[in-house]
């Protein structure tokens, strides 16, 4: 099934304990996203950058097999947005050290007429109002899923509570989860979200997994156990990314179903794992399908309780 991901496309600059500080790396939800996705089905995106934006970044993104970038739009006169940050030594938190907007300050790009019978959409973070901007673009959307931050939460919590009634799914993390709702109980926090009108949440815990709160269920996933964690940057939109891509591959008449989404989520995690294997999109690039498929077949044996 056809799947769309919308939201940012930057320039980064990280720094983390154990890997010093990277300047000027491909970075933005929709990357993370699209990349990952990628290794499941073709992905279409829908996102703007200025003409600062690096060929060499853009090769990158043509080099993800299936990734369809006829709605990344490059704006002439605008600059690529830019974000920097520092990891705390557990890795888990970190400080943004500048946000440098740039054409996220202008109108958000149009929906290709090409992509606008997408079956399979995501909403990656962004302002709600521009997430259903968006989303009523899309024709007539089987399944539609949304991320969402704490600034959002923070500045626009009554414009992202008219967007959780007209989505399927929710995404983000425990922190968030709390934010919104005044649940410290992830569980009870997903189920005041789901009176909000999605059919399930995703609650995000980083290291520790994620749980999954249907209307139809509640499960609970532990994360790939890696080694060697490099940078954190774009792994729940990395997540998301492989979460989506098997739904939309699965296909079926149900994809937002506890079976089918419990199932994705395992998917998610994995390529999320060797996401935070290396800066931007080095390791990602260097993997196959084989590769991922090898680590979910561990993963599965590692999980199982008969």
């Amino acid at each position: 099934m056809s799947l769309i991901v919308t939201g940012t496309i930057g320039i980064d600059t990280v720094e983390t304990p154990g890997g010093g500080r990277h300047e000027d790396l491909l970075g933005g939800s929709a990357v993370y996203f699209a990349a990952a996705a990628s290794f499941y089905t073709n992905t279409r995106m829908v996102a703007a950058v200025g003409d600062d934006f690096p060929s060499a970044f853009m090769d990158t993104l043509k080099s993800f097999e299936g990734l369809d970038l006829a709605g990344l739009e490059v704006r002439s006169g605008s600059k690529t947005f830019r974000w920097g940050g520092k990891y705390h030594e557990d890795m888990d938190h970190r400080d943004t050290l500048f946000t440098d907007l740039g054409v996220l300050e202008e109108a958000p790009p149009v929906v290709p007429e090409s992509f606008k019978d997408s079956e399979v959409v995501f909403l990656a973070n962004s302002h709600p109002m521009v997430q259903m901007g968006m989303l009523d673009q899309v024709t007539n959307p089987t399944l539609s899923v949304a991320d969402t931050m704490d600034l959002w939460i923070d500045i626009a919590k009554p414009e992202l509570t008219q967007l959780l009634g007209k989505v399927d799914g929710l995404v983000l993390n425990f922190d968030e989860a709390e934010q919104f709702t005044g649940h410290r109980n992830p569980v009870s926090a997903g189920k005041h979200l789901l009176e909000l009108g999605p059919r399930f949440v995703v609650i995000k815990k980083g290291e520790h997994g994620c749980i999954l709160v249907h209307r139809d269920g509640i499960c609970a996933l532990p994360a790939y156990p890696t080694e060697n964690v490099v940078d954190p940057t774009g792994a729940g939109d990395s997540f998301a990314g492989g979460l989506m891509g098997r739904l939309s591959a699965r296909g079926g008449h149900d994809l937002g179903s506890y079976e089918s989404v419990r199932e994705a989520l395992a998917h998610g995690t994995i390529v999320a794992s060797f996401n935070v294997e290396s800066f931007s999109l080095e390791r990602m690039r260097g993997i196959t399908r084989g590769d991922v498929n090898k680590r979910f077949d561990e993963f599965a044996q590692m999980v199982r309780l008969d």
